[in-house]
């Protein structure tokens, strides 16, 4: 039993809510005016079918708001928010059967009977475009204020109705609903961009917003800028690289972008700094995503667009703008590095091209990255391609000596000309000294030079390579010279001093000089007794290796040799003349039978037809066994010349015969003349790489020391640094690993060695 306090306290609670309710009336008289209140509040509220055909009942709004007043003043608007909130809850088969109804018109795009009443226009019905989805949103809009509260009860109470309307719709909305959105929202945006704007965009918005559309859906929403705009910049820029095109874009983001982002992102905005503050997120997100997409476009292009460099550099501009708002460097080198491997690195491509564009792939990545990290990462793969391709050292020095006729030249005319720069130990001491870039890895080295030519030199180890190469090249250009002149070659020489340094061109300034004291040589001996000889006299030591021969020159061609020579011991009694004898021309003047014929050819094919004038059959054994230790093959081709002008036959197989009178021409034949020299051929002088691979000769058999032979038998299998560490004891031995390692490639041609992962060994 409860005790009697207990009993008191529930009587006086019971009396306290009972005088609350009945406000302190008499009798029971307040009781019954909150009890009529209340039915008349929760009748108000109480959700209706909009698709109900039977007319609405009117409510007097000065009684409904007295109710509320009633209910209020009892403090039972928490239970009645309780009761519309169950009641809704009831009521949501109503908006979710509406919601599968328009779902279902716009996923199967045709019509069909519904078994209840909607407000759907006919274009709608027959048609599978998005209508159906912006008819949905109106009509969403119609419950949700159909069945909304008053303002008289209170943001609390309109919040959880809110709250409960929404959760109900998006739980019921399937995921095609998203498509229609999206569809709708581009629809919004094509408007705005084609300044055609439609009214019913802002309607629609404004739905979007009461629904909270906008909220849940905002990441679609940016999504379908972000996709415009990387179409747009896939039509106007793609391959437009001559002139910046981020000015261009950032107008029009600004005329076209922006008007269409304020409905979604700046609602309820009153003034521009308003909608500016509002939008400055998602304007950041949107300036970011532009710039992206044509970091992307370009990253694309980057291949074609070193390839077109000069007229390109606007597109750098844009790059290198682009790289420091994304930072999407690493994507860069990739996919550089991808399109050299593909297109550029391979046996296919000529070493000229790689070598242009590699220079036009500094230039272009300075304009984009001064420091040069990204060059660094890019061009390791082709320094490394273009160190073991054998003629990279020839084509570079042929363009330093203005080599490059065809006009593509590695070498700028207008670029001022530099010694060759060495990399740089870092000063710390240096003011305007700076940090290396965050992603430059641990063998990076900031280059302070802006020259070219230091930098495709820096591919080898050391310039001496390079040296040689000059001086091979120089000299064939100099002994191809006929008239004397030879001031292109004098101004190549100064050029290069200022790269390479004086005392490197010393050997190309005697060559030079041996040139010139030549013509004062072949002056001199020609005033004490003229011959048709004028030999070129150079110095020995200080010239390449030419290519040897034994030839011997017959009959006439002897005794001017010996005239020569004997005038020549006069002049110079402490030096000796060795003769080159299958280098040069000779101009010949034959008078035969029946015609005189001029030729001008090389000294073998001269020594062939002065043996003629002794007799009119030779063999080609013959004729090589008077003309000394000559190749057959040669013989027989320097024989072709005269077969071609009809002045020999081929009577049987190397049996030729002097044709003193010509035979009849066959209908439709004619006599040919021997081909003159081409204009770009040039004497065999040894290059760098022959007289390497002679050298190295010595180092695999020499004496019966068997160096590499013997290693390789001793000790089986070796890498290439371990051949070279014990090499190095060998006397005289000065050669690079790079050098070897081409020796070691020449020899495994040969079948003397394999390479398997790296180790040599005998071959079989």
């Amino acid at each position: 039993m409860a005790s009697a306090a207990v009993r008191a306290q529930v009587a006086a609670k019971w009396q306290e809510s009972f005088n609350r309710l009945n406000r302190n009336e008499p009798g029971i008289s307040g009781l019954l005016a909150f009890s009529e209140a209340w039915t008349l509040a929760i009748e108000f509220l109480k959700p209706r079918d909009l698709s109900d055909p039977a007319p609405q009942k009117q409510y007097d709004l000065n009684q409904v708001r007295a109710a509320f007043g009633v209910v209020s003043e009892c403090r039972r608007l928490p239970v009645m928010m309780e009761v519309f909130l169950e009641d809704i809850r009831k009521s949501q088969h109503l908006i979710t059967r509406e919601v599968e109804a328009y779902m279902t018109l716009y996923e199967v795009k045709v019509s069909a009977p519904l078994q209840f009443v909607v407000s759907l226009n006919a274009s709608s019905q027959s048609n599978s475009d998005p209508e159906a989805i912006r008819s949905l949103v109106y009509r969403l809009v119609e419950w949700y204020n159909a069945w909304k509260p008053t303002a008289d009860l209170g943001p609390t109470m309109i919040s959880a109705y809110t709250l409960a309307f929404q959760t109900h719709i998006f739980s019921v909305l399937p995921p095609s609903f998203a498509r229609g959105i999206k569809a709708l929202v581009s629809a919004t945006l094509q408007h705005t961009v084609s300044q055609s704007q439609d009214p019913q965009d802002r309607i629609l918005w404004q739905a979007f917003d009461t629904l909270s559309l906008i909220d849940r859906y905002e990441t679609l929403i940016a999504s379908i800028g972000y996709e415009f705009i990387e179409s747009y910049i896939e039509e106007t820029c793609a391959r437009k690289w001559s002139e910046p095109m981020l000015a261009t874009l950032r107008a029009w983001m600004i005329d076209k972008i922006v008007p269409w982002m304020l409905y979604p992102f700046a609602r309820g905005a009153t003034n521009a700094d308003e909608a500016k503050t509002m939008m400055q997120g998602v304007g950041s997100r949107f300036d970011f995503h532009m710039h992206k997409t044509l970091c992307n476009l370009r990253t694309k292009e980057i291949f074609d667009i070193i390839i077109d460099f000069p007229e390109s550099a606007g597109a750098l501009q844009d790059l290198k703008e682009c790289l420091a708002r994304v930072d999407q460097r690493a994507d860069l080198v990739q996919a550089l590095r991808q399109a050299n491997n593909k297109r550029l690195l391979h046996p296919g491509a000529d070493t000229k091209d790689i070598l242009t564009h590699y220079v036009s792939t500094i230039k272009c990545l300075r304009i984009v990255d001064p420091p040069g990290v990204l060059l660094f990462k890019v061009a390791d793969p082709t320094r490394r391609y273009l160190r073991d391709r054998p003629d990279t050292i020839r084509c570079i020095v042929a363009s330093l000596v203005g080599d490059g006729e065809s006009g593509d030249s590695l070498v700028d005319d207008n670029d001022p000309i530099q010694p060759l720069q060495q990399p740089e130990m870092e000063n710390y001491s240096d003011p305007e000294w700076n940090p290396e870039p965050i992603d430059a890895g641990p063998d990076f080295r900031a280059s302070k030079s802006s020259d070219v030519i230091s930098t495709i030199v820096s591919i080898y180890d050391t310039k001496d390579l390079f040296i040689k190469e000059l001086q091979v090249l120089l000299a064939q250009r100099l002994l191809a010279v006929k008239d004397g002149n030879f001031d292109r070659e004098r101004r190549n020489v100064e050029i290069l001093k200022i790269r390479f340094g004086e005392a490197a061109l010393q050997v190309c300034e005697v060559m030079l000089r041996d040139m010139t004291d030549s013509r004062r040589i072949d002056q001199h001996v020609q005033s004490q007794t003229a011959s048709s000889m004028h030999p070129t006299i150079i110095s020995r030591h200080f010239w390449p290796a030419l290519e040897s021969s034994d030839m011997v020159m017959p009959g006439q061609f002897q005794i001017l040799q010996e005239q020569y020579a004997k005038e020549f011991s006069v002049f110079k009694p402490d030096k000796v003349l060795r003769w080159l004898l299958h280098l040069g021309r000779v101009h010949l003047q034959l008078e035969l039978e029946d015609r005189t014929l001029e030729a001008d050819v090389p000294p073998l094919e001269a020594a062939f037809i002065e043996l003629f004038s002794e007799k009119d059959v030779w063999t080609v054994d013959e004729l090589v066994l008077r003309s000394g230790s000559i190749n057959r093959n040669a013989a027989v081709k320097a024989l072709g010349t005269w077969v071609d002008m009809h002045i020999l036959k081929e009577d049987s197989e190397g049996v030729f015969r002097l044709l003193s009178v010509a035979e009849s021409p066959t209908p439709g034949s004619r006599p040919q003349a021997p081909k003159p020299a081409e204009a770009g051929e040039l004497p065999p002088v040894m290059s760098m790489q022959q007289q390497q691979a002679e050298q190295m000769k010595m180092y695999w058999k020499q004496n019966g020391a068997k160096f590499i032979e013997g290693m390789l038998t001793n000790l089986g299998s070796l890498p290439l640094d371990r051949i070279q560490s014990m090499l190095k004891f060998a006397p005289g031995y000065d050669r690079t690993v790079e050098q070897l390692g081409s020796f070691m490639e020449a020899a495994r041609r040969e079948g003397l060695v394999n390479v398997k992962d790296g180790m040599w060994r005998l071959g079989k």
